[in-house]
């Protein structure tokens, strides 16, 4: 089953509540950005919990949607990876580097969707 755009953030942002990412946040950016239509933002507290939260995504949505990342930027320890999905961003972030980058301020004219009340309704 292909997944793509909003199902695939909503799809991405439940998985990292699961596995209890904090503060996930997802960002239309369709209409202002040409790299992707939607942004997953999320934190983890320490270096395990990270790799916790990138390993469930991508375990999560290749074993449900037989999808795998375009490319993923930062492994091991590091402290902020992306995983690109093309039309979804999943940015999983060190508490400290989410502060000190500011992505929601960055893309503050995207409108924030609602992930959890989309994902009450499925």
């Amino acid at each position: 089953m292909a997944i793509e755009g909003l199902e695939l953030a909503l799809a991405c942002a439940r998985e990292a509540d699961a596995i209890q990412a904090e503060d996930v946040k997802v960002l239309d950016v369709s209409g202002i950005s040409t790299l992707t239509d939607y942004m997953v933002v999320c934190s983890g507290n320490s270096m395990p919990h990270l790799r916790a939260v990138i390993r469930d995504i991508e375990k999560h949505i290749l074993e449900e949607y037989n999808s795998k990342p375009a490319f993923v930027d930062g492994q091991g320890d590091a402290r902020w990876v992306v995983l690109d999905f093309i039309d979804v961003m999943v940015h999983v972030m060190h508490e400290e580097m989410r502060e000190l980058y500011g992505l929601e301020d960055l893309w503050g004219d995207a409108p924030e969707v609602e992930w959890q009340t989309e994902a009450a309704a499925e």
